[in-house]
This record gives C-alpha cells, sequence and structure tokens, in this order.
C-alpha cells in the first residue's frame, strides 16, 4: 500500500450514528457524504443518488426527524444524529397508507424517486392542515420524478392526508417528528420548494409572504450575547430600527420604517445555498420590562426559499456593573432549498456567528467606533466545531463510565 493511500486512510474518523433505530459505529471521513455512507458503509440502497447536487431529491432521508439532502449533508456533520432511510419506514403507519396510496394512484413508475418522495410525502402528511392541492404540490416540488408521475403522486398524497383528517387524526406540531404508530411522538416540519411541479415565478420578483401572529415555529433556540453598555442605553437603541440594522450581518432597510412595522432584507447563506431574503416584520416594545418582540416573514427571489420567525429579547442587567445581558429566544420556520440544508445544528451555529458579530457591532456603535469586519461564515471551521464538541462529549462519557 503506498504511502498516500495510507495517508488517506488515516485521515477518516469514528462516527457513531443511530441508524433506523439502532446504534451504528463505522469509519468514515468528515468530508464523505451521508449518502455515500449509508449505501457503501451500511448497505442502505434505498437511499438513492440522482444529480448530486441537492436538486432532484432523490437522496432524502430524516435526519433528526426532518427531510434532509444526503447528497450534500458532510457525514462529519451528522456524529451523534438520528438517520431514518426509507428501509426505517417499513413499520410506520404514515409510511404504510402512503405506500398503499401510491400504489392505488398508480404514483410510481421507474421506483428512482420514490424512497425520498414518500420521506417528503410522510412530511407533509404530518404537518399540512388539510389536503391543499397547491401546497402538497409545493412541499413535494423539492423531489423530482423523471417518469413525470406528478399527477399520481399529488393524488396519493391528498387521498391520505384527506382521510387521516377524516378520521379525526390532525396534524403534530412542535418538537420532534416521532416514527411508528400515530400519535407515538409530535412532529413538525419543513420541506422543499423547488421544480416544475410549482408555479413558476419570475427571479426577480420576491414573493410576499404575509406575517402570520400565531405561527408555530418548527425549531426554537435562546441565545444570550453580552455588551458593554448598561441596559437602558442598548434597549434604547433597539428602538432605532436604523441603527439595529446597520449592526446585523446581512441586513439592510428597504422602506422607510414605521413605528411598529418594517420592510428589510437579509442575506443568509448555509451550506452551498445563499439566499437575499425580503420581507417584512412587526415591533413590539415594552420599555417597562425592557423586552420586545421581532415578528417577520419573507422570502428569496422567486419565492423558492421563505422562512417566518419570531425574536423575542429581553435587555438586563450583566454580571458587571455597567453591563447589559441581551436575552433572545428565537423560533423560526424554514421552507424551500434552504431547509434540505438548515439543520438545525447548522442553523444555531450560523445564529451564534451573526449573534457575535452583532453584539460587536453593537458595542462599536454605542462606544462611536468604526464596526469591526466580520469574520464571515466558514463551513470548514463549523465542520471542525462540530467533530471537536463530539469528541469532547465521548471522551466526557468515557469518562463518567470508568470506575
Amino acid at each position: 500500500m503506498s504511502a498516500a493511500s495510507t495517508a488517506r486512510r488515516d485521515t477518516s474518523l469514528s462516527l457513531e450514528l443511530m441508524v433506523n433505530g439502532r446504534a451504528r459505529s463505522l469509519r468514515a471521513e468528515p468530508r464523505t457524504h451521508l449518502a455515500d455512507v449509508l449505501r457503501d458503509g451500511l448497505d442502505l440502497t434505498g437511499t438513492h443518488l440522482g444529480c448530486e447536487h441537492g436538486v432532484c431529491g432523490a437522496c432524502t432521508v430524516l435526519l433528526d426527524g426532518e427531510p434532509a439532502r444526503a447528497c450534500l449533508t458532510f457525514s462529519g456533520a451528522c456524529a451523534g444524529a438520528e438517520v431514518t432511510t426509507i428501509e426505517g419506514l417499513d413499520d410506520d403507519a404514515i409510511a404504510a397508507e402512503l405506500r398503499a396510496a401510491f400504489n392505488r394512484e398508480h404514483a410510481l413508475q421507474c421506483g428512482y424517486c420514490t424512497p425520498g418522495m414518500l420521506i417528503a410525502a410522510r412530511d407533509l402528511v404530518l404537518r399540512l392542515p388539510e389536503a391543499d392541492e397547491r401546497r402538497i404540490r409545493a412541499g413535494l416540488s423539492g423531489n423530482l420524478c423523471r417518469c413525470t408521475g406528478y399527477v399520481g403522486i399529488v393524488r396519493a398524497v391528498r387521498g391520505v392526508i384527506a382521510e387521516r383528517r377524516a378520521r379525526g387524526i390532525g396534524p403534530t406540531t412542535g418538537g420532534h417528528r416521532g416514527l411508528g404508530p400515530v400519535g407515538a411522538r409530535d412532529g413538525h416540519g419543513v420541506a422543499a420548494i423547488r421544480s416544475p411541479v410549482a408555479h413558476a415565478r419570475p427571479v426577480s420578483e420576491p414573493q410576499v409572504v404575509q406575517v402570520v401572529e400565531d405561527f408555530e415555529a418548527a425549531h426554537r433556540f435562546e441565545q444570550i450575547v453580552t455588551v458593554a453598555h448598561p441596559p437602558e442605553t442598548v434597549f434604547a437603541l433597539f428602538g432605532n430600527v436604523e441603527a439595529v440594522a446597520a449592526c446585523l450581518p446581512g441586513a439592510a432597510l428597504t422602506g422607510q420604517p414605521a413605528p411598529d412595522t418594517v420592510e428589510g432584507a437579509l442575506e443568509v447563506r448555509i451550506g452551498p445555498i445563499a439566499a437575499r431574503f425580503r420581507g417584512r416584520a412587526r415591533l413590539t416594545r415594552d420599555a417597562e420590562t425592557l423586552t420586545g418582540r421581532i415578528l417577520g416573514a419573507g422570502s428569496d427571489a422567486g419565492g423558492r426559499s421563505a422562512t417566518q420567525g419570531e425574536i423575542r429579547y429581553r435587555v438586563e442587567p450583566g454580571a458587571a456593573p455597567g453591563t447589559a445581558r441581551i436575552v433572545l429566544a428565537v423560533g423560526y420556520t424554514l421552507k424551500g432549498p434552504l431547509a434540505q440544508f438548515g439543520r438545525p445544528g447548522l442553523v444555531r451555529d450560523l445564529a451564534g456567528r451573526i449573534g457575535a458579530d452583532f453584539a460587536a457591532n453593537l458595542g462599536a456603535h454605542l462606544s462611536g467606533a468604526p464596526a469591526p469586519a466580520p469574520a464571515g461564515l466558514n463551513p470548514l471551521r463549523l465542520l471542525v466545531k462540530m467533530l471537536t464538541a463530539s469528541l469532547r462529549r465521548r471522551l466526557a462519557a468515557s469518562g463518567a463510565r470508568r470506575p
């Protein structure tokens, strides 16, 4: 064996996954795609490889309960994750109903797209309140059928949703999407929006997304940033929309802000996908409690990706005199191509980087100093960070097991 091949072999790392309910341990290169690990390492060939560019959806699996593109997901970023392939849905009640409906409605021809299509369809059955054909077509549009059998597929999904709602089984929301019999666990999620089955929209024409007051967030997390200025000063700045937008990386105002609404844009990059969301937000503030809420929605050009979210913030005294802690509670729902790469852990890492830059810019603005240059998002640094954190967890767990 050559020295070069030995070096390549030595770069592989131990990878521990929960695959279809079983703990699996194997060695893989950190940058090996999850689809290759599943097919070549675990012989789970039900995960099909089509375009290998994240476009066709044939490789769709559930990653921590959410649809994801296995052909573009680094295996190293999945350490400790739960992965469910089409083989893992053999005993799932919803998947069984969908398989029967696909047979009944002639919704499969060559069958190559079917595994990914079934996983995406299951997600829609879980979360759509009714059998709305438009929403079903939008939700399935990230999965391409090379035989163009969309009519039967849509009809099958509509039938399953309608039958379940008629039996009194409503959509599930919040938390982790559960597998197995109905009622085992609750879930909520997102699906891709892209392809010939969705109504085309000119690229230069952003979709208008309505801000929904009581929307159900698919993901939530909390973030805390510290600023070396008194809480009252920080809260007062939050009332200046132009100043806040100037401090937020990638943000820009696109209209004249009103007292309680604002129109703007935000550039976001997750993995290989970049989008510039345009939309509007409602603002509420309470000066007595130093709290506020930002509720917004937007889409990128052509409506390929869309998001709705809220940020609830609370400004309180920091640990040191004259400092402030900004406690952010973030909830969001992401749809479209970005959703395929938006694993919650990666989104939290991205939000953490944006939050750190925002805090630095905010502090600089309050001090009258120039804003520091943003460090930018380095995907390789994020991958190394995830692997390091996973290794620390394993070492800690190993130490705890020792007598």
